[in-house]
């Protein structure tokens, strides 16, 4: 695949400044690195952005996350491999990247699920990052930015 244009955020310095302001604000609130990577990694999935899927998946790894996990997460629910945390956070990625798919597009049971692990500031922070997260992937399946070839 080959993109239509270069990245739009890397062609606007505003927009660079600007994504890692929000990065380092949802980084900064004392969630565990492995919930924003999974929920980042689950909500690129579902939106079949292939630069964020690679680039998640590889962070994850080197980050020490084992196969079992990485190889699971499309399927966390019926896996034993996640946290009730985890399962918290990637249910509320799932849910707030899957807006248009419901009436009630984040249900109060799966908000509330979330609350119970989560303080508010952290709510905050991975509500952030979930966002963040779809905002790269419809800039990169728009534009059609595949994924990296040359990793070495």
């Amino acid at each position: 695949m080959e993109a239509r244009i270069t990245n739009p955020a890397g062609l606007l310095p505003d927009a660079v400044q600007a994504v890692n302001l929000l990065y380092k604000a949802a980084h900064s609130a004392g969630v565990p690195s492995t919930i924003l990577e999974l929920v980042h990694l689950r909500a690129s999935q579902i939106n079949g952005c292939s630069p964020c899927v690679d680039s998640g998946a590889r962070a994850m790894r080197k980050s020490g996350e084992s196969d079992d996990r990485l190889f699971t997460v499309p399927v966390w629910r019926e896996t034993p491999y996640f946290t009730e945390p985890e399962r918290a956070a990637l249910a509320l990625a799932e849910y707030a990247t899957r807006l248009a798919d419901r009436p009630d597009p984040v249900p109060d049971e799966i908000w509330d699920e979330a609350a119970k692990h989560f303080a508010e500031k952290e709510l905050a922070a991975i509500v952030l990052w979930i966002a963040t997260t779809n905002f790269f992937n419809r800039i990169n399946a728009a534009t059609k930015q595949p994924a990296p070839q040359n990793w070495g």
